[in-house]
């Protein structure tokens, strides 16, 4: 059996949020983080707060801009993907929004795998 993994580059991307960290300059606290399935590739960004609109920003312009668009998103049932207004706006763009298992959250494995990622740099940094 084959793992989740993307057909070709850049095709899946799995997305997730990160914190609350201790606060640094600009009040950043947060991180939201994505990850493409495929190559492993990291986008991530620091953020004061977490809103729909700063995740409908972020997948616009380190996602759909940088990459173009891709066929799926997997994230998990978060208030900011869940929501009406990003469910519209990967709908009215053709990507396919895919919700993890609440109770299973490795279902979106590489999101969580990249979290693991940068924490591991954040603890081995400071």
């Amino acid at each position: 059996m084959r793992g989740n993994v993307g057909a070709w580059p850049l095709w899946q991307w799995g997305m997730d949020l990160l914190g609350t960290f201790p606060k640094v300059p600009g009040q950043m606290k947060y991180l939201i983080v994505a990850v493409d399935y495929f190559s492993k590739w990291i986008e991530a960004e620091p953020l004061a707060s977490i809103t729909q609109v700063q995740v409908h920003r972020f997948t616009n312009k380190n996602i759909f801009t940088r990459f173009g668009l891709p066929e799926a998103i997997v994230t998990d049932h978060g208030n900011q993907f869940d929501c009406k207004q990003f469910i519209d706006f990967c709908d009215d763009k053709g990507v396919i929004l895919h919700f993890s298992s609440m109770a299973y959250p490795q279902a979106n494995g590489q999101a969580e795998a990249a979290n693991k990622s940068i924490l591991h740099g954040f603890t081995r940094d400071f």
